[in-house]
């Protein structure tokens, strides 16, 4: 194991240093040290650690982990489940996931408290110096930023919060995925798009007689202790470990949760649920906690001279269900190639193709998801949605297919993908609705 004292006394610069161990820089880092370049990846909290999320693994999810070579690992330590029963306005629906050419179809259930340290692990044994309990707490040599991009650095200045050992890690590329209130991001000049969807979500673990079942829940209408319905959901994800994780998330668009107290929410939600999966105070595992969830490339800049932003340091957040995990994965992917491609070129101008990659991959398809999140923030709009789409079943596995980032496309270009979605959500929500999001959608939201 290296330590900070020895990656100091060295005075290495590492073709990369990557700020947060989470699932997009361990990926970024993973593939890094695969193509054999040195990276040092910076974590400020010990392996295994907490960290607050659904534990829900897509299908999306999946495909990065077999790609790491970890599914099979993640198989053994988490829960297989087959795909979703939703939840809405007096009805329900089991929805397979769908049969796809890349993705398969099924996910995992599992905490992020065994999950994260797989990768991070896993980037290490190629290669990777893994810092553990290193906080990164400012910017090497720092100049500003060039045409609106990210300040530039040399490195950062790091704290080994055990010792107090301090120290400086340099590379030729620093790369922040410390989260979604990255401190690192703010010393290099993001800032958070207001006006595009904010998530807020909070969870806690309960033990469960059902806690091995092959679905997860997702109830779509979830409402406030005064019956109101508010703009969001509630899940039950079995672990396959005795326990489930319960949680509920709110999705906003300027202060539509306003007023509303989460703890409260879930709270009512459990006290709804609570029967049917022996959800109570006994089999509460401890106090629910939860975060704010910036979401739709939501912050930026990304990139600048030699620096980029990924996961969800950079909001990568799918608007359309709240899933960080694939996209923090993905993101991190992507950044490696871009990063690899400059290094090989000795050009810090190729990071440019990070931002033209990323909008490639999502840019259609989140200006629909924030589209869509803007309207079913009304209420009404939420009601007339999914009250009748539940009891329309091809109409709920079209829509899970949509929000999952699943659909099959004869052809898969990113305009296809957003007009695709757009299209098909027509046959989903209300016309008056659909009009406002096309309205949206044409307005570059």
């Amino acid at each position: 194991m290296t330590s900070l004292n020895d990656v100091v006394a060295k005075a290495t610069v590492f073709d990369v240093v990557i700020v947060g161990a989470g699932p997009s820089g361990s990926a970024c880092a993973l593939w890094l040290a695969q193509a054999g370049w040195s990276v040092c990846l910076v974590e400020k909290k010990q392996f295994p650690r907490e960290k607050t999320c659904g534990d829900g693994l897509t299908p999306r999810a999946v495909h990065q982990l077999a790609a790491m070579g970890l599914e099979g690992i993640v198989a053994a330590n988490g829960h297989r489940y087959n795909g979703l029963r939703g939840f809405g306005f007096g009805a329900s629906v089991t929805m397979k996931w769908p049969d796809h050419p890349v993705f398969p179809n099924y996910g995992y259930t599992i905490t992020r408290f065994n999950l994260d340290g797989l990768v991070a692990e896993r980037a290490q044994e190629l290669g990777a110096v893994l810092l553990n309990g290193v906080e990164a707490v400012g910017l090497v040599e720092a100049t500003e930023s060039d045409l609106g991009g990210l300040r530039g650095a040399s490195g950062v200045t790091v704290v080994e919060k055990r010792t107090g050992t301090t120290g400086e890690i340099r590379g030729r590329y620093v790369v922040a995925g410390d989260g979604q209130n990255s401190r690192l991001g703010r010393e290099l000049g993001t800032t958070r798009n207001r006006s595009w969807p904010m998530g807020m979500a909070l969870r806690g673990y309960y033990t469960s007689e059902r806690h091995d079942e092959p679905w997860i829940d997702s109830h779509l209408d979830i409402r406030d202790p005064k019956g109101d319905v508010v703009p969001g959901y509630g899940w039950i994800f079995p672990l396959g470990d005795g326990r489930v994780n319960v949680g509920v998330g709110l999705l906003s668009t300027g202060g539509a949760w306003k007023g509303v107290n989460t703890t409260k929410l879930q709270e009512y939600f459990v006290s709804q649920t609570g029967a049917a999966w022996g959800l109570n105070d006994e089999s509460c595992c401890g106090p629910a906690t939860g975060g704010r969830l910036p979401m739709g490339l939501s912050i930026g800049p990304r990139v600048g001279a030699n620096t980029m932003m990924i996961g969800d340091a950079a909001g990568t957040v799918n608007p359309f269900n709240g899933e960080g995990i694939a996209y923090g994965y993905e993101t991190g992917r992507l950044a490696a190639g871009v990063l690899a491609e400059a290094l090989l070129a000795g050009d810090q101008g190729a990071l440019a193709l990070y931002d033209e990659r990323l909008d490639a991959a999502y840019g259609d398809y989140y200006k629909v998801a924030r589209a869509f999140v803007r309207i079913i923030s009304e209420p009404k709009i939420l009601t007339a949605c999914v009250g009748v789409g539940m009891r329309i079943e091809p109409l709920m596995r079209e829509l899970l297919n949509i929000m999952a980032n699943l659909m099959r496309n004869d052809r898969r270009g990113p305009a296809e993908v957003g007009y695709r979605a757009l299209v098909r959500l027509a046959d989903v929500i209300p016309e008056q609705a659909y009009h406002l999001l096309l309205g949206d959608v044409k307005r570059g939201d």
